[in-house]
């Protein structure tokens, strides 16, 4: 038996690629664009490690271009569910006695893999079925996914290495088990890197899941499977499941089986999870783990002190990159009236400066929403804002579904800071402003911390630094990840890790080793060596 203890240190993040005209990687690219938009790929349902064909279809369209086939897949039903449970009862046995550190490997070649020989692929594929472009894709589908794979292997070598003291006449050990029973993952269409984590992290900790993709994400998400199974997945370990949620849902949280649930989405959809769980708590084996990132509605605070370029540049990128489809997209904001003309200008110019259109044309900085009802909510949120006294659309406000589903980056400004805009999440381009008196910050603050239900992201903007950390402290639990001088979006792996709290979620921070707690159930074991020779206490003799 090999008894040696591996060290794992903690990776460095994997390189962005620039992809500039003629390179390696751009070339690679553009191929691979070019063979999936011409494919109509047929994706199968994957359950214990084998394809299964239903008929019952779907299709996936590009979202910049929604005439046009990419693929179709075959939906789940009850019964596959029921299968699909099985298979990861079955898997979890040999699963989570495995030597840590083969699922360790898996998890480092499936890394190397999408480094390697499907980058291109993966992020073609998020290009296309999610409509992101290159640096978009880039950083999520292939750097981002990278990153946790390898990170959560040196946060697991940690959390095995946390024992217990032992002492006199005693040997104390700490065991980490897997959940008892499997865990359904329920992933976002906006990140192909969250769809892999939500799997992979439980994955790493010895246990096995039921994967629902969204299904305007299907596609990277189909190609992401097929690398782990390359990687050395067993079979049944992850069961990859398209379908209809809440046939999907429903079917998994009768089980008496559902050890967790592993959820990025929605707020109402998370709710409507807890209170399903909730209701079936007695069929259950043990209290099923709930870890969910859900909504934001994220703000940037200007501070009378800002450098106006500075907040004008991560303002709009923090706005409207990927379409404001990030849950930590900023979409509200906080600006001192002695430096909202010049700002105003500012982010005018540069939101009417920027291009959208198809991912392969390099030149467009946006591309299209993710399907037709992200589309409407968007638009009614558009024009409520052309139909009310209380704002002033200053930049953007088209909106234009004919070919792709485009919204021009839009600004929003308004003179009452409990607007609609300002309270509700809108998950698109759309950035509302509040502009306060200089005098009235406190006020300001304060407003910021009670406007929202939300708890996920935020920056505040200052030159004075004693000013940004009071207001880092006023604003403690308005943000679960809050930045200095910088946009709301873009943490990284193993150097912010992710969540927030209030509505936001249960803040269980992604990219760090918290999240992975969730995933063990501890047993701690003690071993006597002498046993006490009389049941009397000394001084009753």
């Amino acid at each position: 038996m090999n008894n040696a203890v591996y060290n794992f240190p903690l990776p460095e993040n994997e390189p962005i690629l620039d992809y500039l005209k003629g390179s390696k990687e751009r070339v690679l690219l553009e191929n691979e664009l070019k063979r999936q938009s011409q494919t109509i790929l047929e994706i199968p349902l994957i359950i214990g490690g084998k394809e299964i064909l239903t008929g019952n279809f779907g299709e996936i369209r590009m979202p910049h271009d929604h005439n046009k086939v990419i693929a179709r897949y075959h939906k789940a039903g009850r019964s596959e569910v029921e299968l699909a449970i099985k298979e990861a009862l079955e898997a979890r046995r040999t699963w989570s006695d495995l030597a840590w550190t083969i699922r360790a490997s898996i998890l480092l070649k499936a890394a190397e893999l999408l480094a390697t020989h499907y980058r291109s692929v993966i992020s073609a594929a998020t290009m296309l079925g999610q409509s992101k472009n290159i640096y978009q894709s880039e950083i999520d589908a292939v750097c981002e996914t990278i990153d946790f794979l390898k990170y959560n292997i040196s946060f697991t070598g940690r959390i095995y290495e946390q024992q217990p003291k032992s002492t006199f006449n005693q040997l104390n050990k700490m065991e980490y088990r897997a959940l008892e029973g499997f865990v359904l993952a329920v992933s976002p269409f906006n990140f192909t890197s969250i769809a892999s984590n939500l799997n992979m992290a439980p994955v790493m900790m010895g246990n096995t899941t039921i994967w629902k993709p969204a299904s305007t994400a299907i596609l990277s998400n189909y190609y992401l499977m097929k690398v782990f199974m390359e990687a050395g997945l067993p079979a049944g370990v992850i069961n990859f499941l398209p379908g209809q949620g809440s046939v999907i849902g429903n079917t998994c949280l009768a089980s008496k089986d559902l050890a967790g649930i592993h959820f990025t989405g929605s707020n109402s959809t998370f709710n409507g999870l807890w209170t399903q769980v909730s209701s079936n708590l007695s069929i259950y084996k043990s209290y099923p783990r709930l870890v969910g990132e859900t909504g934001g509605k994220n703000f940037i605070f200007v501070h009378p002190s800002a450098n106006i370029n500075d907040v004008c540049i991560n303002t709009i990128r923090g706005a409207f990159e990927y379409q404001g489809q990030k849950c930590s997209a900023a979409s509200r904001m906080y600006v001192p009236r002695s430096l909202w003309p010049e700002l105003k200008k500012c982010l005018c110019n540069l939101a009417q400066e920027i291009t959208l259109g198809d991912v392969t044309d390099t030149g467009n900085f946006m591309n299209a929403v993710i399907d037709e009802k992200a589309f409407d909510n968007i638009k009614s949120y558009i024009d409520y804002s052309k139909e009310s006294p209380d704002a002033t659309i200053i930049a953007g406000g088209q909106c234009d579904k004919s070919t792709g589903y485009f919204i021009r980056p839009t600004i929003v400004e308004t003179t009452n800071p409990r607007f609609k805009l300002m309270e509700e999440e809108i998950f698109g381009p759309v950035l509302c402003v509040y502009v306060y008196q200089d005098e009235s910050i406190a006020e300001a603050l304060d407003l910021c911390d009670s406007t929202s239900p939300y708890g996920l992201t935020g920056a505040v903007f200052s030159t004075d630094r004693l000013a940004a950390a009071a207001i880092c402290e006023r604003l403690r639990y308005a943000a679960g990840n809050f930045y200095i001088n910088d946009k709301p979006t873009g943490a990284v792996v193993g150097l912010q890790p992710f969540g927030g709290s209030r509505a936001s979620g249960t803040n269980d921070k992604a990219g760090g080793e918290y999240n992975l707690l969730r995933w063990v159930n501890p047993r701690t074991i003690k071993e006597t060596f002498v046993s006490p020779d009389d049941y009397r206490y000394p001084y009753m003799k």
